[in-house]
């Protein structure tokens, strides 16, 4: 009787929690009706501010009512505000380099040499004769011995960056290899740091010289925001010090130093040494008088719950963005509107059906949270707009698991990890993955960024820890056609359809592989829903002193 007390409980243990054994599996036909729904013509794209949000914030509260959830935002309600300011600049007054010794300007022509837009709520953004600074990789990163300001003074003056992390293009042997993520970029290699680290030491302006392979994207990527762009409102004290933030191309640049005796070849090689001082573009100056267009866009994340029936304060987040596009030009099929069946639709699908078998599962020990966030597609806001005000508090936040982009060429044979080396979760990705017979592959072009490039990032820089699924980081390798067929899926995806009217629902879908990610994902929460469990950040991680900070939270 003993043995067999004991190996009903071991084979307890393997089998997991209770909710594993009862939840309802994962539907492929649900995902394909959510998608087909949300990425109809009826929500408009779903862009945020508009009537495809009204519509699209309305179906979300909906299905989670339909489904039994608890309304998980602000005072009770489904949702939490997000006013988003939106600018938009015109055509340049005034867009040029002057020298001063040659007395004589560069006209510069925005989309062309130069690309810039301002987050600041002015009618006209002014740059008076500026100095220009080359901070070579703009990175100040203490607890890795680097330093590239060395207390240099940037008020009111226009830095140059380079992108990506100072060990990017190094050599081995070289004494920055390794200090950094060398091809996996950190977050010091991301623009967005850039941008918010000029701002931090008063400059009125940023350029960051474009560099296919640092970035990622080619200039047209750059170019495609017209001019616009979206932050967050935040009181005057809060905003940007940076009147424009942008790139400037590779050949202008290059131009532009050598025209005063500077190579910027030599710089880039300069800039990957620790001893690396910035270096003042001497008689360059940027002027600029641009007229601007500003809004207020009222938007909302959605935000629905499971509360937890030992420890309710405890809170596992999954998270999926629902903004898309909008309205753009017609395609040549004559679609306008750019839904993101894909990006994020199938996220939101995603989400719906973890919630349907949780809600036919045991209640949890800790609360479940379902987020639904606005704006993404215009920088990680919705996200953002969260973490600065959490509704659940980050330091009991247990994860936060995202759905962002879902294969749908068919069942893997593998799982796709975006920023290996981070966090334990990714050992428990693994872990399951090989009780579903799969393994995992680490994402293939990590000089990407893809990491710090979806909304579990805003939490992630809370150092709350996180996981990202997100299919078009590699090739899966796909049980009918192996890892070539998936780079197929891949390349066609990003390469025609990413951020464009063709990321349709579309009959042809084969979800078997969508539906495999988002089970391992519900198993992924369902183990941390109902254990005491803490996940935490790896050795190296730049977010695991973040969380120490507040360690006695969760004793």
């Amino acid at each position: 009787m003993t043995f067999r007390l004991t190996a009903a409980l071991c084979l307890a243990a393997l089998a997991g929690p209770a909710s594993a054994q009862t939840a309802p599996a994962i539907s492929a036909d649900n995902l394909n009706e959510t998608v087909r729904t949300l990425a109809s013509d009826q929500f408009q794209g779903r862009a945020p501010g508009t009537i495809g949000e009204e519509r699209t914030v309305g179906y979300l509260i909906g299905r989670l009512q339909a489904l039994g959830l608890e309304p998980g935002g602000v005072d009770g309600g489904w949702t939490q505000p997000v006013p988003l300011l939106h600018t938009a600049l015109a055509s340049p007054t005034k867009l040029q380099f002057e020298r001063a010794s040659h007395h004589n300007y560069q006209p510069l022509v925005q989309g062309t040499d130069i690309y810039v837009s301002t987050l600041q709520p002015v009618d006209i953004a002014t740059v008076a004769a500026a100095p220009l600074v080359f901070v070579g990789y703009g990175v100040s990163a203490p607890e890795r011995g680097w330093d590239d300001f060395k207390g240099v003074d940037l008020k009111g003056k226009v830095a140059v960056f380079l992108i990506n992390d100072p060990d990017f293009s190094a050599a081995a042997g070289e004494p920055v290899a390794g200090k950094f993520g060398g091809k996996t970029m950190t977050y010091y290699g991301r623009w967005t740091y850039k941008f918010e680290e000029a701002s931090r030491r008063g400059a009125i302006a940023a350029l960051i010289v474009h560099d296919s392979d640092g970035v990622g994207y080619g200039w047209n990527v750059v170019k495609s925001g017209g001019g616009e762009n979206y932050g967050l409102v935040v009181p005057p004290e809060k905003r940007t010090s940076l009147q424009l933030q942008g790139w400037i191309a590779h050949d202008v640049a290059d131009k532009l130093f050598a025209d005063i005796g500077l190579d910027l070849g030599q710089l880039r090689t300069a800039a990957r040494r620790a001893d690396f001082r910035p270096v003042e573009l001497r008689g360059v100056t940027l002027e600029a008088t641009i007229p601007v267009k500003h809004e207020v866009v009222q938007s909302q994340n959605v935000l629905a719950k499971i509360s937890g029936a030992k420890r309710p304060d405890e809170v596992v987040m999954y998270g999926a963005h629902w903004d898309a596009y909008g309205a753009g030009k017609p395609d040549a099929q004559g679609r306008i509107y750019r839904a993101g069946a894909n990006d994020d639709a199938l996220g939101v699908a995603g989400l719906f059906e973890i919630a349907r078998a949780f809600k036919a599962s045991p209640v949890p020990d800790r609360s479940l949270v379902f987020a639904f966030w606005t704006a993404e597609e215009r920088g990680l806001l919705g996200s953002e707009a969260y973490a600065q005000n959490p509704i659940y508090p980050v330091e009991k936040t247990v994860a936060n698991l995202g759905l962002d982009i879902l294969q749908t060429a068919g069942k893997a044979k593998d799982v796709i990890l975006v920023g290996k080396g981070q966090g334990s979760l990714e050992d428990d990705l693994a872990r399951l993955a090989a009780a579903q017979g799969r393994t995992v592959s680490v994402e293939s072009l990590p000089e990407r960024g893809l990491f710090y490039r979806a909304d579990h990032f805003s939490m992630a820089k809370r150092g709350v820890p996180v996981l990202l699924m997100m299919d078009i980081a590699g090739a899966s390798d796909l049980v009918v056609g192996g890892k070539a067929a998936g780079q197929k899926w891949v390349d066609d995806y990003t390469g025609n359809c990413y951020h464009q009217a063709c990321d349709a629902w579309d009959e042809s879908w084969n979800l078997d592989g969508a539906v495999q990610d988002i089970e391992l994902f519900r198993q992924i929460g369902d183990e941390l829903a109902h254990s005491p469990k803490w996940p935490g950040w790896k050795d190296g991680s730049e977010f695991k002193a973040i969380r120490e900070t507040s360690a006695a939270a969760r004793k």
